[in-house]
């Protein structure tokens, strides 16, 4: 897996990066990352920080291929790849359909769990009720239903005797957002990357966080990553068995993330989501995974430019 200059598809490379979702500054810095990666691996770089004249801006750029480094809404859910289908511009990680249902937590969950996936109960419910009153028994974690790097998570914990204000400032669309059972234990993620499976990572939040929330995801110091996780061998296979399963169930393509929960006391496996955009900045897990793979952080962003393509 690996793109030499000899034989290359593309030359001039536009980083589409920034955007105005609420995952903007990530998606800041995982296209700066991308971008420098990309000139040191011999492309022609533009960066674009995304806005709502973005094809207007693809036009006068007029780029061979598109990296996508944008996260969250509108860069994650299917509108800028619909967009560079139109335009006809090859792009990088999954295409329309396959970001559309990735986004969106219970459209994924459904369709994993019909796989045999082991997925946390869950329920959609309205985001002021669930603000008045326990949508469920705690604990429980409640969540933007299409959102990503853990913004708007807020986890009930055991014995609380009422919801958290907080809970009604989380991002919702039509109000609805979603509420999962807490499950105790480890956080573990696998990456997979064209149609293979990289080893697994445990997360190890800090001492100051209560879990893998935005801080720890991109703060350092923010957590420590364990790789490869230190569980039992038929743990290990089931979830990258299960990150594979997710990504080609999605139809997901180039690079995908998926994250679950490990509770080694009661043995209790879960999926949580998938990630079609994960983050590439210094303290992202994708990047790190493909290291230890062997694969530096040039080498796999040069392989995900000349994977591109349009109709993913």
């Amino acid at each position: 897996m690996s793109a030499g200059t000899a034989g290359r598809k593309f030359e001039h490379v536009a980083v589409l990066m920034g955007g105005w979702s609420a995952e903007r500054e990530v998606s800041l810095n995982s296209g700066d990352a991308c971008a420098a990666a990309l000139e040191t691996a011999g492309y022609r770089v533009t960066k674009i920080d995304v806005d709502r004249d973005i094809a207007r801006r693809l036009g006068e750029v007029a780029p061979e291929v598109c990296f996508n480094a944008l996260h969250g809404r509108w860069g994650e859910d299917g509108c800028i790849q619909g967009l560079l289908e139109i335009l006809g511009i090859p792009y990088t990680h999954s295409g329309v359909r396959a970001s559309a249902l990735a986004i969106d937590k219970e459209q994924t969950k459904c369709i994993v769990a019909g796989l045999g996936v082991p997925v946390a109960e869950h329920r959609i419910v309205d985001r002021g009720d669930a603000a008045r009153q326990h949508a469920m028994e705690p604990p429980y974690v409640a969540k933007p239903i299409c959102e990503g790097s853990s913004v708007g998570v807020v986890i009930v914990r055991q014995g609380a005797n009422r919801p958290p204000e907080t809970i009604g400032a989380i991002p919702a669309i039509e109000n609805e957002i979603m509420v999962e059972r807490f499950v105790a234990g480890r956080e573990l993620t696998c990456a997979v990357i064209g149609d293979r499976a990289t080893d697994i990572i445990d997360i190890v939040p800090a001492e100051r966080l209560t879990f893998y929330d935005y801080e720890a995801k991109y703060a350092p110091g923010g957590s420590r990553h364990l790789l490869p996780a230190d569980i039992p061998a038929d743990i290990y296979q089931a979830v990258q068995r299960h990150a594979l399963s997710a990504h080609d169930a999605l139809g997901c393509r180039g690079v995908s993330r998926s994250d679950f929960r490990y509770d080694p006391d009661t043995g209790q496996l879960v999926f949580l989501e998938i990630n079609t955009q994960p983050g590439m900045t210094g303290t992202s897990l994708v990047p790190e995974m493909a290291e230890y793979a062997g694969l530096g952080f040039s080498a796999l962003v040069a392989w995900m430019v000349e994977d591109a393509s349009c109709n993913r």
